[in-house]
């Protein structure tokens, strides 16, 4: 990997330097390995990470803890809502446990909850990715302070809770748990973005410093990047993808001495449906790409007459996974845990699902 230092102080300015002098193509470039292999074929299905009678499932980000369990920090709402608007007001992020990497899970407790009180992540806090930096527990989540449209979704934000265990207590950083909000300088790509900042994805570089991608204005994906794990957060002026056509849910790694981030690839980059490996030699800019995920259909058998779809059209001929997390075991992508909108086996709520990385 070509060497990057982070500078002692992030500064606006030396961002943006960075950015220039890093940035040496726009271009994007699809790769497919020699053998006609990708990322996405070295992945097999396992079965359900988290059904829990009664909830919506959605993202569902693992750690190993100190106790060498496999923790996932889940997206759940009451079913009666629907994924949406259900996931805007009333999402929080439940805590499961489980002996191994494929289960099973069993519900543990709450770790972060909409504070129902006047502050920016009043309601639906979502999406968590779960890091351990050092001896210390990172839940990184967004949320919002009003779930109706408008003014949701451009009043997305994301924040930052630390605990000493996954069972926490876990306490918002700083005053009230904010890392990222839109940028204040016009100049910035997602000025005013109308999805706000959302989907963190973090990384600990590994020239030092901690990179939070996010995605932003039209769906592209951002960075942000901090001395320190609390921050702050300076963020860059351009997105760090150059894609068209809509992305999210990145999760970031490091894989074959390369920065990857892995997304999902809702309108066909690749597939429709899939999702998208992402690959830089800084993390700066990621321009090359593979297929990351394929579709569900093509892990296990589907017969979508007799699935349930809860998210997404009722005549999709495909099923889809959504918001990639990634397990990562010895340095290495080990297993992938990854909500759908269509439940597989009928029941009356979403659920999640895992894959084993087999290569």
């Amino acid at each position: 990997m070509r060497k990057m230092k982070i500078p002692i102080r992030i500064t606006n300015t030396i961002a943006f330097t960075l950015l220039l002098i890093l940035i040496n193509c726009s271009c994007n470039q699809y790769n497919k390995g020699s053998s006609g292999t990708t990322f996405a074929d070295n992945w097999k299905f396992v079965g359900v990470a988290v059904e829990e009678p009664g909830y919506t499932i959605w993202g569902t980000s693992p750690i190993v803890g100190n106790d060498g369990k496999v923790h996932l920090f889940v997206a759940r709402w009451p079913c009666e809502l629907k994924v949406d608007p259900g996931w805007r007001s009333h999402s929080e992020i439940a805590h499961y446990v489980g002996e191994k990497p494929e289960g099973p899970f069993s519900f543990s407790d709450v770790a972060i909850q909409g504070t129902d009180s006047n502050t920016w992540d009043k309601y639906g806090t979502s999406n968590p990715a779960i890091h351990r930096v050092g001896n210390k527990f990172i839940l990184l989540y967004i949320a919002n302070n009003n779930p109706k449209q408008p003014p949701h979704p451009s009043n997305q934000k994301i924040g930052m809770a630390i605990a000493d265990s996954p069972y926490g207590p876990w306490k918002r950083v700083g005053e009230d748990g904010l890392i990222l909000s839109t940028p204040t300088n016009e100049e910035y790509w997602n000025y005013e973005a109308g999805n706000g900042v959302n989907n963190p994805a973090l990384l600990q570089h590994p020239e030092g410093g901690y990179f939070l991608y996010y995605k932003s204005e039209k769906a592209k994906m951002g960075l942000a990047i901090a001395e320190n794990i609390e921050g702050p957060y300076v963020q860059f002026p351009s997105p760090v993808t150059t894609n068209d056509i809509a992305i999210e849910d990145g999760y970031a790694f490091v894989f074959n001495e390369k920065i990857a981030l892995l997304t999902t690839d809702n309108h066909g980059i690749i597939e429709e449906g899939g999702g998208i490996l992402w690959t830089s030699d800084n993390g700066i800019q990621f321009n090359n790409y593979e297929q990351g995920f394929k579709r569900i259909n093509d892990y296990t058998q589907v017969d979508m007459s007799k699935v349930a779809v809860h998210y997404g059209p009722a005549n999709r001929k495909y099923a889809k996974f959504e918001r990639p997390q990634v397990l990562m075991l010895d340095g290495k992508p080990s297993y992938l845990y990854v909500p759908s909108g269509t439940n597989l086996y009928g029941g009356d709520c979403t659920i999640s699902y895992i894959l084993k990385f087999v290569k």
